[in-house]
């Protein structure tokens, strides 16, 4: 159902100023895209957000709420977090009454030592669209390299031959290991690996993907974010640990 709008108003009124969900939609596009009144929804479920309800129960926004999810926005597309992290600093906000927008805190990373876990740069993968030359170009991969990862599946490309961001990461990330001695035939284990987790994840996520409520399909997205950080993490941690030995620490 879709709910009315509320006109919007400048100088001292804006801070009392309530928008409809589609007007806070509006304004989180510019920098956002990809949100939908789905995700809206589903981010005041996982209660990260509180509008306010009218008589008739339509949604009412203030500019904090807006701040507010500007920052999970941002920590989900720039940082990686997983909501339960952001769920926990707003709620250290709640507690002082600050505003995400007003005292812009660092965004803690979720590994320990402070990477952001899988993530090189904040890539928007579907927004990504290289052919073969750029992607050779941008990631330092070499032709044969990258052709020996495409027939390995750890590289794919949508047909006529274009690659998306998570192609970019994966290829930056061989170049990168290619500097310390390693070959396309030593990552074989990384794929086998991934496919187990696949196969495990999708599992878990399916029956909510397999849903008809964009609500539904929406946790479902937000379960597999979840997994993949959590999977990184472990993985990470895990090689630490058995290298320690070896660094004599």
């Amino acid at each position: 159902m879709n709910e009315p709008a509320a006109s919007t108003p400048s100088g001292a009124g804006r801070a009392h100023a309530l928008m409809s969900i589609g007007e806070v939609l509006s304004q989180l596009r510019t920098d956002f895209p990809d949100v939908t009144i789905s995700k809206l929804r589903f981010l005041e479920a996982e209660g990260l957000v509180e509008p306010q309800r009218t008589a008739a129960g339509y949604r009412k926004y203030g500019w904090d709420d807006v701040a507010r999810l500007r920052f999970v926005l941002t920590a989900q597309r720039d940082q990686y977090l997983p909501l339960r992290v952001i769920r926990e600093q707003l709620a250290q906000w709640d507690a002082s009454g600050e505003v995400p927008e007003r005292s812009r805190p660092a965004l803690v990373a979720v590994g320990p030592d402070g990477e952001v876990p899988g993530r090189a740069a904040p890539v928007q993968s579907a927004q990504v669209r290289l052919d073969r030359t750029e992607l050779l170009a941008r990631s330092g991969l070499d032709s044969s390299t990258l052709g020996e990862l495409e027939r390995l599946g750890l590289v794919v490309s949508d047909p006529p031959g274009w690659y998306d961001g998570d192609a970019l990461i994966i290829a930056g990330a061989v170049a990168g290991l290619a500097a310390y001695g390693f070959q396309p035939r030593h990552l074989r284990g990384y794929r086998t690996s991934a496919d187990r987790e696949i196969g495990l994840f999708a599992q878990l996520v399916a029956p909510l993907a397999r849903q008809s409520d964009p609500a539904a399909r929406a946790r479902a997205a937000e379960a597999a974010r979840e997994l993949v950080a959590l999977s990184q993490q472990l993985h990470a941690a895990l090689v630490r640990v058995g290298l320690r030995s070896t660094l004599g620490r």
